[in-house]
């Protein structure tokens, strides 16, 4: 038997089938069973390495069940492996890092505590939302980029005179390094968010410098698409050619793929942290060099 077991949470089959090939593990598939109540049942099919096991789930939607899951994986493993390895491609509750409007929970200090608490020895991320969060683990932490993946394959394609765009300020570092990467410049945008509503609002003026272009909007993630949507308007009155995006993770809420496209986006690129249409890019290379 390997020394080593990736364990397949439902959310992230096919990522952790891409892992466990590249790493030589051993892959262990869970089954859920679902209660009237909407109790969860999980079931792990196979034998884990008493060296060291794996756990690949990606806490998006429905967040809270995918997160109990994740965790109750975790403490079956940690019976039976020495080290427990936590691969959370998509952390669900990264943007909750700090007090925002007084009373908020800070949620990612309760993760902390939960992941160690079941027996997490090691989290690996891929892109989370902001680094702060890890701070409240006392386990170890790796963030990866999937900006590298994303990058390869758009230079597969055939774009005219690409400008890569960051929808915000928050952004500008990321989209730095998918333009050195790419061998392009980049913009960051400046918005405003309402921290009650939501509502966002580009506060850049005029840019020249996109006209007749094709544009990458890079973000690390799409949930209701709001900011790209809202970037999009704005770049197209600028005369801008094509607008792709590229994003790790896709969670493209309430319709949100249908009203991106409608608002003058091409396509939409993102890693399979998420699974769904738009996750062209495998991302498993890249948790493998963290694990081993």
């Amino acid at each position: 038997m390997s020394n080593l077991s990736v364990i397949s949470g439902k959310p992230s089959e096919s990522l952790a089938k891409s892992l466990a090939k590249r790493i030589k593990a051993n892959l262990v598939k869970s089954e859920i069973r679902i209660f009237p109540d909407g109790e969860s049942k999980i079931t792990i099919t196979g034998k884990l390495s008493k060296k060291k096991s794996i756990i690949v789930q990606s806490i998006y939607p429905p967040v809270d069940t995918n997160l109990l899951h994740a965790l109750s994986l975790i403490s079956k493993a940690k019976e039976i492996s020495s080290q427990v390895i936590a691969v959370i491609p998509y952390m669900g509750y990264a943007r909750q890092d700090r007090e925002f409007l007084p009373g908020e929970i800070i949620t990612m200090k309760v993760l902390g505590k939960l992941f160690a608490a079941a027996g997490a020895s090691k989290i690996i991320v891929v892109d989370i939302h902001s680094q702060i969060g890890l701070k409240y683990f006392s386990i170890k932490t790796k963030n990866v980029s999937a900006v590298p993946d994303l990058v390869a394959y758009f230079k597969k394609m055939s774009l005219k005179n690409p400008i890569v765009i960051s929808p915000d300020q928050g952004g500008k570092n990321r989209a730095k390094e998918f333009a050195l990467k790419f061998d392009s410049e980049y913009i960051a945008l400046k918005k405003n968010r309402d921290r009650k509503t939501g509502k966002v609002k580009i506060k850049t003026k005029n840019i020249d410098k996109v006209s007749g272009r094709d544009v990458i909007l890079v973000d690390d993630m799409i949930s209701t698409g709001g900011s790209i949507i809202k970037a999009t308007q704005f770049l197209k009155k600028q005369k801008c050619n094509r607008v792709y995006v590229a994003c790790t993770h896709a969670l493209l809420m309430n319709n949100a793929e249908e009203r991106i496209k409608k608002s003058g986006v091409t396509r939409i690129v993102s890693a399979n942290t998420i699974p769904n249409k738009t996750s062209l890019v495998d991302v498993s290379k890249t948790i493998a060099k963290a694990i081993i």
